[in-house]
Order: structure tokens, then sequence, then C-alpha cells
């Protein structure tokens, strides 16, 4: 009688489990350092940015290490506009090679709305919690609100995880998940003539009219 063993199928067992528990470690890891940014209004961003400009993406330039050690890219950029910022024409903006240490991704040829931070050398940099997005993505109203959100930056936006809360207070403006695309596109935070803070619509003026309440979906 013939008898097989079964060492040969423990064996080959063993070949594909180990390779699988390691790659679900590396998963794990990967998820673990990846780059996480709590949800922030626009303006939040405008008013935290150093530097708020209007560029186009002229070609990447390849990674290089940085002072901290870690691996950068570099994009020159033509500067069509200043929203905010030092006076001054940036000709470059720099990024992490990775997205796990929360680095980004410029097309070349495509013209961006850029909210980004300044080194103490004076250089441009961007990170995926920035702000970022190709200008021809901008609602009407987004492209209205850059001229003005500065005005609201004495008001604090903060996100609300309560869906009854209230949208406005004495010193800021609350969104919730519902309404967040909405206030995300069409509003900014700012402060009315009796000195509370109330959202606007980018078609409104705070000057000329009274805050517009904010309805969910």
């Amino acid at each position: 009688m013939v008898t097989y063993s079964c060492c040969p199928q423990q064996t080959m067992m063993k070949v594909f489990i180990v390779p699988l528990v390691l790659l679900c470690l590396w998963l794990l890891q990967e998820g673990a350092d990846a780059c996480r940014c709590a949800p922030r209004h626009p303006q939040q961003v405008f008013c935290q940015a150093d530097v708020v400009i209007s560029a186009k993406v002229v070609r990447m330039v390849a990674s290089a290490q940085s002072e901290v050690g870690l691996k950068t890219i570099k994009y020159v950029i033509k500067q069509t506009k200043m929203f905010k910022g030092p006076k001054k024409n940036f000709d470059a903006i720099y990024t992490a090679s990775s997205s796990a240490a929360c680095g980004v991704t410029l097309t070349t040829g495509i013209k961006y709305l850029l909210m980004a931070g300044l080194h103490s050398d004076g250089s441009l940099h961007i990170t995926s919690c920035d702000f970022l997005k190709p200008w021809d993505d901008l609602s009407a109203s987004q492209k209205k609100l850059l001229k003005c959100y500065e005005m609201g930056c004495n008001c604090k936006i903060t996100r609300c995880t309560d869906p009854t809360c209230t949208m406005s207070s004495p010193t800021g403006c609350y969104w919730t998940d519902i309404q967040m695309e909405k206030l995300y596109q069409h509003y900014a935070c700012f402060k009315k003539g009796n000195g509370s803070c109330a959202w606007y619509r980018g078609d409104a003026s705070p000057k000329k009219h009274d805050s517009i309440k904010v309805k969910g979906h």
C-alpha cells in the first residue's frame, strides 16, 4: 500500500500563509503611517495659510532630499494672481514625494488655486491637508469669496458632529457633515452688523445682506 506524507502540503501552506501575513502587516503599517487630515472649510485653510495664489504648473522636477531628511518634489509654477501673502511672484512649490507624508500630485499645464505654507527659507510648501484645486473646478461662489475670505478670519469655523447643532454663534459658524458640501462650495462665515458670526452665500455681500439660513440637503 502506498502512503502519502502530508508534510509537502503543510510546507506549501506555509509558503502561502507567511507572505500573506507579512502583506497584511505591511498594509496595516501603511495605514498607520498614512496622512490624515480633519475636514476643513476653504475659508479655514485660507485664514491659516501663509500664501494663497493661483498658478499654472509648468513642470515637475525630480525629488530631492530636504533639510529634515524627507524627499520632496519641486513643481515649477507660473503665478497668475496673489490672494494672500508677501508681495512676490513664486516660481516653485514643494511637496513631500510620498502621499503617506501628505505629499500631493499636481498636473503639468493645469492652473490651480493653492493655499500653502512658507518655510523659514522663504520656499513655498503644500500638503494634502492644505487646499489645492484646479481653478476650473472652483464654483463661481468660491472664486468670488476668495476676495473676501479674509474679512471673516476673526470668526471661528467649527465642524459639528451633532446634526441638531445650531449653525452660528456669537463668535463663529458651525457645519455638519450633511451641510458640508453646500457650505464648502458656496458659503463663507462673516461677522454681521451686531458683531455675531453667520454664514453668507458667495453671491451675497455681508455689507448689504443679512445672513442666509443654511438648510440641509
